[in-house]
């Protein structure tokens, strides 16, 4: 067993929106867009002392060395840089995220940023321009892929090996390399997830008692796919549980390319489109040569098409598990779909469904529920292994 007291704690969600994670004591959180694009290693800068003065958030430009990926050496922008790369990639519908390098090369650059941030207070050890960083990490995949047996795979190529980020163009970072190494990994199936983050608080006390022993639903509508979990006795139905190919990248797509060939107006990734529908102002219209311009036509019969699939998928388990009580969606995808599934709903079967007034909590909730799970493990860790050390006789001189 791994000592993990000197190990920082991390908390991943890799979205396929963007990725999200926790860590340590709940000392820094990080956002970032889930779009990388290949790169050379000079990438034109104007003025050094200029980009010292810049977010290193706004400017992550790496070169990844892990065994762990398909592609090693490769040099990548990520993040906000990425979105304006031509050549930017996002995940695409029917990839698997374990075995997608995107996925490790979000994972590893989220983990050196932390690293790079919290200089001194992680207690790393730093040697000229390296940083040697411990981590226990929790993370999770889609139910389909932890059905299929993926997650064995995945936690084994992150466990036993240094994976390093090598910071080249970025504000601040310049030159730095940071060497990640993972005391542990847990991969957890991102349903089970969400009914954590629903029952339990950070310490893992119940706090839903009303909700502990219903039978519920969780729909959680991500970008590439809908999974569908089902919660009895206080655990997920495997055999019950559904993953789905459907998640909300392809409608967005459809919004952004009809957007620009209606108007001719070019919208730079999904995460522009999600901001058009979701917004407080000025909701579902664009700037089209500097005039107020509604896409409510686009946008209603894109999203209303998509909510039409994700209550079907939702009228067939609830078939399945006809005693379920309630079905509570989540994820960022129910965010863009939430009218539009309330009014389905209210017009149709009227299941009792609920949703996350809170967008935040709503897009928080995997990385809020394996820092609880991963927090809970590793004290369960150190408490066993300080018990052990008691337990060892004391020699004599």
């Amino acid at each position: 067993m791994n000592d993990l007291t000197n190990s920082r704690i991390a908390a991943v969600d890799v979205g396929n929106d963007s990725i999200k994670a926790i860590f340590g004591k709940l000392d820094s959180e990080l956002n970032i867009p889930n779009v990388i694009a290949r790169d050379v290693e000079d990438r034109p800068v104007i003025g050094i002392e200029e980009l010292d003065s810049k977010n290193p958030l706004e400017g992550i430009h790496i070169r990844v060395h892990s065994p762990a990926l398909k592609e090693n050496n490769a040099i990548y922008r990520v993040g906000h840089l990425a979105t304006k790369s031509d050549n930017a990639t996002e995940l695409d519908p029917g990839s698997s995220k374990s075995e997608e390098d995107q996925t490790l090369v979000m994972l590893f650059s989220a983990l050196a940023l932390d690293a790079m941030q919290k200089d001194g207070s992680t207690g790393f050890k730093k040697s000229g321009n390296v940083i040697d960083a411990n981590y226990t990490l929790g993370t999770g995949l889609p139910l389909r892929e932890v059905k299929e047996g993926k997650d064995a795979g995945y936690r084994s190529k992150l466990l036993g090996s240094v994976h390093q980020v090598e910071f080249l163009v970025t504000p601040k970072y310049q030159g730095q390399k940071v060497n990640i190494k993972f005391d542990e990994v847990k991969v957890y199936p991102e349903g089970f997830a969400a009914y954590i983050n629903l029952v339990m608080d950070n310490n893992l006390n119940i706090i839903n008692k009303d909700l502990i022993d219903k039978r519920i639903l969780i729909q959680d509508i991500g970008g590439l796919s809908t999974d569908i979990a089902v919660i009895k006795n206080r655990n997920v139905d495997d055999d019950k549980a559904q993953g789905f190919n459907l998640g909300v990248s392809e409608a967005l797509e459809s919004i952004r390319e009809e957007i620009r060939s209606k108007h001719g107006v070019e919208l730079d990734s999904r995460r522009d489109v999600v901001e058009i529908i979701t917004k407080k102002n000025d909701r579902n219209h664009i700037m089209v040569k500097g005039s107020r311009t509604s896409v409510h036509d686009i946008t209603d019969r894109i999203l209303l098409d998509l909510a039409k699939k994700q209550y079907r998928l939702l009228r067939n388990v609830w078939q399945k598990n006809s005693q379920t009580e309630i079905c509570y969606f989540v994820g960022g995808g129910s965010i863009v779909l939430k009218d539009y599934l309330k009014t389905l709903n209210n017009n149709l079967d009227g299941y009792n469904i609920d949703f996350f007034e809170d967008e935040k909590e709503s897009i928080w909730m995997m990385a809020n529920a394996y820092y609880k799970l991963i927090s809970d493990f590793s004290r369960r860790t150190t408490n066993k292994d300080k018990a052990d050390q008691d337990k060892k006789p004391v020699k004599a001189n």
